[in-house]
C-alpha cells in the first residue's frame, strides 16, 4: 500500500524517520519461524512503524477456519507494542489501523524506563518479534533498570524481551553481529544469560546491504524462554547478488531458510553448535561457517555514495508527505 512504501522510503533514508526500516521480507519469514497463534499475545517494546505486529496479524489472520470469535481476539487482546518516539508512535497506530487492527494497543512511551525487576506474570507475552534500535546510548538512570549495565540501548532491549516472554514463549530479534562476539563484560554477560535461561536454537546471519542506507551487519536471534540452550543452529543468508535500493531483499531469498529451518537441515549454508563445545568464559556465538561459506561481494564506494545521495532526496519528499497525513 501507498503508506506503506512511504514509510519504507523514511525508514531507509535513516536519518528521520528514526531507526532504519527493516525489510517486510525477513520480517515475514521471521513470523513463520516463530508461528504465533491465535490466542496468544504478541509484543514489540520497540514497536516503530508497528511492522512485525501488522505482519504478524496478516499471519494471524489468515488462519484456516478463523471463528468470529478469533477475529475479536485478534483485534483486542494479541498485538501489543511501545514506542517513545511521537512521530513513529502516531505511524504505528496508523500503520496498524490501515492493516486491519482497529483499536492497537500502543504505548507511547520509553521501554527501557521500566524496571525489570517490577514486571510480573500477567505482563509477560507469548511471542516477542522486534528489531531494536542499535547503537544508541542510554544513560546511567536508565542502566539502572537492568541486571547488565551497559550503554548499548539493543543489548537493554534484549534483556527487557527475555525478561517479557513467559515461560515457553518464543521470540525473533534482529541485532547487531558484533553482539555475538563482542569481548566487553556486558556483551560476555548478556550471551551467557541467553544461553542460560533461553534456548537459542537458531541463528540467521543476514548479508550486507539488508538495510539498505546502512553498513551494518546483523543476525536474527531466535529462541525458546524457559530451558538452556544445547545446540545452536546457523544459517548464512548470502543471495547470489549485491543487496541494495536497486536489489533488496525478497521473500524468494528466505524460502529455503524457512524450509531448512524446521528441520535444522545442514547444508553448505546452514551447521550446528553443541554448547558444549563454546568456550565458557567468553560465550562467544560468531558465525563460523565449517564449510568457509560463500564469498560477500561488497559494493563500491562510488555505489555507496550514489545511494546516499539519491536517499537524502527521498527523505525529504517522504517527509513532507508523511507531515501532510499526519
Amino acid at each position: 500500500m501507498l503508506y506503506e512504501d512511504k514509510i519504507k522510503r523514511m525508514g531507509n533514508a535513516g536519518r528521520n524517520g528514526g531507526e532504519y526500516y527493516t525489510p517486510r521480507p525477513l520480517i515475514r519469514a521471521m513470523v513463520q519461524v516463530v508461528a504465533p497463534r491465535i490466542g496468544e499475545r504478541v509484543y514489540d517494546g520497540a514497536v516503530g512503524s508497528a511492522g512485525f505486529l501488522c505482519e504478524a496479524y496478516d499471519y494471524m489472520s489468515s488462519s484456516p477456519n478463523l471463528t468470529t470469535s478469533d477475529a475479536k481476539t485478534l483485534q483486542d487482546k494479541t498485538f501489543y507494542g511501545k514506542e517513545k518516539k511521537s512521530l513513529a508512535y502516531v505511524i504505528a497506530i496508523m500503520n496498524l489501523i490501515l492493516h486491519g487492527v482497529e483499536a492497537p494497543n500502543i504505548t507511547h512511551t520509553n521501554t527501557l524506563a521500566e524496571n525489570l525487576a517490577d514486571i510480573q506474570d500477567k505482563d509477560r507475552f507469548d511471542v516477542v518479534l522486534a528489531n531494536p534500535p542499535f547503537g544508541g546510548k542510554e544513560r546511567k538512570e536508565i542502566q539502572q533498570n537492568f541486571n547488565i549495565k551497559t550503554g548499548e540501548t539493543a543489548f537493554l532491549f534484549l534483556q527487557h524481551f527475555i525478561k517479557m516472554l513467559k515461560a515457553g514463549g518464543r521470540a525473533g530479534i534482529v541485532i547487531k553481529n558484533t553482539f555475538l562476539s563482542n569481548t566487553d563484560n556486558a556483551s560476555v554477560s548478556l550471551r551467557r544469560l541467553l544461553l542460560e535461561s533461553c534456548n537459542l536454537h537458531t541463528v540467521l546471519d543476514m548479508p550486507s546491504g539488508t538495510f539498505q542506507g546502512a553498513g551494518v551487519k546483523t543476525v536474527v536471534l531466535f529462541f525458546e524462554k524457559g530451558a538452556p540452550t544445547r545446540k545452536v543452529w546457523y544459517y548464512q543468508l548470502n543471495p547470489n547478488r549485491n543487496l541494495g535500493k536497486t536489489n533488496p531483499l525478497n521473500d524468494a531469498d528466505l524460502t529455503e531458510f524457512v524450509e531448512a529451518q524446521k528441520a535444522f537441515a545442514d547444508s553448505p549454508k546452514s551447521w550446528s553448535v553443541d554448547t558444549a563445545s563454546i568456550d565458557q568464559t567468553t560465550f562467544d556465538l560468531s558465525v563460523k561457517n565449517p564449510d568457509g561459506g560463500e564469498e560477500v561481494v561488497h559494493r563500491s564506494p562510488e555505489a555507496i555514495l550514489d545511494e546516499i545521495v539519491a536517499l537524502d532526496a527521498e527523505s525529504a519528499e517522504v517527509l513532507a508527505s508523511i507531515r501532510a497525513l499526519l
